[in-house]
């Protein structure tokens, strides 16, 4: 009886691994049917140039991000949430607009900014750990003259101060 019982939870874990591993691999073929787009959103400032950006913050979220969006008005982003300060890493595979991800300070500083063409698996990493990365269309912060060293404002910094 007690090799029935331990066979079951090892047929049990067995099945949730398969189950979890299965999920995970079909995140992305779900964006495509559904691209995130009604995430939180919260508002942001970079001078006077105002963003509504969707909030990423939890695992699948930001694994799922951006992807298979075909379209993105001018003022809007993705803010992408980490829990901690590390250095962040980002890619563009299954992403079909070209992007440039701000990685930005727990105080709202850009630390570094990296232009990205869509589809690529080509990363793009912070200079030093952030807990930000804003992605806005590629050439928003050029043209407004947003660069390395200039401040975002809203909620997620203000607690940072």
């Amino acid at each position: 009886m007690l090799l029935k019982t331990d066979s079951g939870r090892h047929n049990a874990r067995a099945l949730l691994c398969a189950s979890a591993f299965f999920i995970a691999a079909l995140a992305p073929a779900m964006a495509q049917e559904n691209p995130q787009m009604k995430l939180p959103r919260v508002k942001l400032s970079a001078g006077m140039h105002q963003i509504d950006a969707q909030v990423a913050q939890t695992p699948e979220q930001r694994q799922i991000g951006l992807m298979f969006r075909k379209n993105m008005p001018q003022t809007e982003g993705m803010l992408f949430v980490f829990e901690e300060p590390t250095k962040q890493c980002f890619w563009m595979k299954n992403t079909l607009l070209p992007l440039t991800a701000a990685f930005v300070a727990d105080d709202g500083v850009i630390v570094n900014l990296a232009d990205m063409k869509p589809q690529t698996t080509d990363s793009h990493c912070s200079d030093k750990p952030v807990r930000y990365v804003l992605e806005m269309n590629v050439g928003w912060f050029a043209k407004k003259g947003i660069k390395a060293g200039s401040k975002l404002s809203g909620p997620p910094f203000e607690k940072n101060r």
